[in-house]
């Protein structure tokens, strides 16, 4: 059944790529099992995209921005495919997952391919198995996987890890959000647009992003190959969509001739490997049932101050650890 599934996904089947995409986001023990092989079936296919990151704070367009630089690249050639995460509600747990209706005319294109999912308890604007469905599009024959995170305020290292490229989107009035954006989520952009740079914001923009090349001069730059560039653009007319998406190409060229771009996927490899150890033991651990009996008394103690959360901790490893000796 996988080995068929792999086929169609190859093939360029929509509805099985969305199959395989709800194969892998599952919880269930057995479709992780039959996710596992489906994608030993597919990844010699996948890696050779340009996997794009981006981020920016709430109100600065990014899907509209997305829904032009697609459009764009679709029609330089190129076959699209958009993640994007939903944050869910901290009451309900639920996700409106409005993602692919603001990007409508994208949507509409047979060259793209939009996968809205719920973010849930995640952090770092990317689901748990956003690394798996990404390769998923790759193998699909996508060739430019772009990612979008919830947003500012979220750990954004998890999208530059399995990104080349980590693209940060600003608004005009860059003395005011210099304060408000951290200073580690500027130092994982590549490149850096201040978007609505339209209508009367067109000098402030200029301005804003005068102030950015200023204020990047203090940090660290992601890759000792490449230096973050600050640019003005509207999604909303168009304007610089074309100027950035040649700052993509040329950033891509820059990684292979320098031998970045190997090194850059291996060390995704490599983090994609130990986030799902860490994120696979402490599901095990959580589903213990002896530890699950025990949680209830230790968060209580933990929460009243009687017993250090250190301690809590501690223990709650030792009952997990006692049953797997065998881990040992």
């Amino acid at each position: 059944m996988q080995q068929e599934l792999a086929e169609r996904v190859l093939e360029g089947d929509r509805r099985a790529l969305a199959q395989a995409i709800t194969l892998i986001e599952s919880t269930r023990s057995d479709h992780r099992v039959a996710a596992g092989a489906l994608l030993e079936e597919l990844i010699p296919h996948a890696g050779r995209s340009i996997r794009l990151g981006i981020s920016g704070v709430p109100g600065v367009g990014k899907s509209t921005f997305i829904e032009a630089l697609g459009n764009h690249v679709i029609d330089a050639g190129h076959r699209v495919a958009v993640l994007t995460v939903d944050p869910s509600s901290a009451i309900s747990g639920g996700s409106i997952l409005g993602d692919k209706t603001r990007m409508e005319t994208l949507s509409r294109r047979p060259e793209a391919y939009i996968r809205p999912s719920p973010a849930g308890t995640t952090l770092g604007g990317v689901t748990r198995r956003s690394r798996e469905a990404l390769i998923l599009c790759e193998a699909a024959g996508f060739d430019v996987i772009i990612v979008e995170t919830v947003g500012v305020g979220q750990s954004e290292t998890r999208v530059a890890e399995m990104t080349d490229m980590f693209l940060l989107l600003l608004l005009p009035g860059g003395g005011d959000e210099l304060q408000g954006i951290k200073r580690g989520i500027m130092e994982l952009a590549d490149l850096i647009l201040i978007n609505k740079a339209d209508d009367e914001l067109q000098s402030l923009a200029k301005r804003s992003a005068a102030e950015y090349r200023t204020a990047l001069r203090l940090l660290h730059p992601r890759s000792s190959e490449w230096d973050v560039e600050v640019r003005t653009c509207s999604a909303r007319d168009g304007v610089g969509i074309g100027q950035a998406w040649e700052t993509v190409l040329r950033h891509r060229q820059v990684l292979e001739s320098t031998g970045q771009f190997n090194q850059r996927r291996a060390a995704q490899a490599r983090g994609w490997m130990w986030s799902e150890v860490h994120d696979s033991l402490i599901t095990a651990l959580q589903g213990d049932p002896e530890v699950r009996k025990c949680i209830p008394e230790l968060e209580a103690a933990a929460s009243d101050g009687t017993l250090p959360p250190t301690t809590a901790a501690r223990q709650l490893l030792e009952i997990f650890l006692k049953r797997h000796k065998d881990w040992d």
